[in-house]
């Protein structure tokens, strides 16, 4: 189509391109080193190194397949998108788009890779509903891995109030709960509306709130606890170790 474009009069440009794959370079490149050395043991720079000679000996592939077709491309402006000019033009773009107001930051829950050691998305995570306790082959462990699991314990109340019992398959997640929601109709906790759990490790008060889309009543033990979003982080840092 360019080329017709061009032989019709038009001015038109094809740029030749190619993109870096992200986390697939990152995992074969570091399978590829012959030292068993991680990217963190090497650093950054010496690791974008690795990946830029890697990209020249097998990334020129689909960029060789062109010319052969002989598509009709300026191979004057060949780029990478990790190349000196892209990496400019990405984070000023996002900066731009920030002023302007057109998009934001915020703390979210991301996918954490606990063997990669960085976060994904969601396209890149295989979604698996369990319905009983399972033991699956995860990468980066040597065993089967337990998951499906409900876990429940307890926080007990301020003044010596009782306790309260929440589930989640998430325990180590439990270092981040500021707060326990309940199902506003649920009989079993209306008499704790309002009230406060005490975190057993650092003594940071959990408020108990009421929540009739959040919460099932019929699921677990009824009471879902919620973590802290300036927390979130440094959980997912430490799941990597706990699991």
């Amino acid at each position: 189509m360019i080329r017709w474009r061009r032989m019709s009069g038009y001015n038109a440009l094809w740029v030749p391109g190619v993109d870096h794959a992200g986390i697939a370079t990152q995992v074969v490149v570091e399978k590829k080193r012959e030292r068993k050395l991680t990217r963190h043991d090497i650093g950054r720079d010496k690791f974008i190194s690795e990946v830029l000679e890697w990209k020249d000996q097998y990334g020129g592939t689909i960029l060789n397949q062109l010319r052969r077709l002989g598509a009709s491309l300026d191979w004057s402006r060949e780029c990478f998108t990790m190349d000196e000019k892209r990496s400019k033009a990405v984070p000023e773009a996002f900066v731009r788009l920030y002023k302007d107001g057109l998009i934001y930051r915020d703390y979210r829950l991301v996918d954490w890779d606990c063997t990669l050691l960085t976060a994904i998305s969601d396209i890149e995570v295989d979604h698996l509903d369990l319905k009983e306790e399972t033991m699956l082959n995860v990468p980066g462990y040597s065993t089967p891995v337990q998951f499906g699991v409900l876990i429940s314990f307890t926080y007990p109340l301020e003044g010596g109030l009782g306790e309260i019992i929440v589930a989640t398959t998430r325990i180590e997640t439990m270092l981040g709960d500021s707060a326990i929601a309940v199902h506003p109709e649920d009989k079993r906790y209306k008499h704790r509306h309002g009230r406060y759990a005490i975190h057993p490790f650092h003594g940071r008060k959990l408020k108990i709130i009421c929540d009739a889309v959040l919460v099932d009543p019929t699921f677990g033990t009824g009471a879902v606890k919620l973590l802290h979003q300036p927390m979130i982080q440094m959980t997912l840092r430490l799941e990597s170790d706990i699991t």
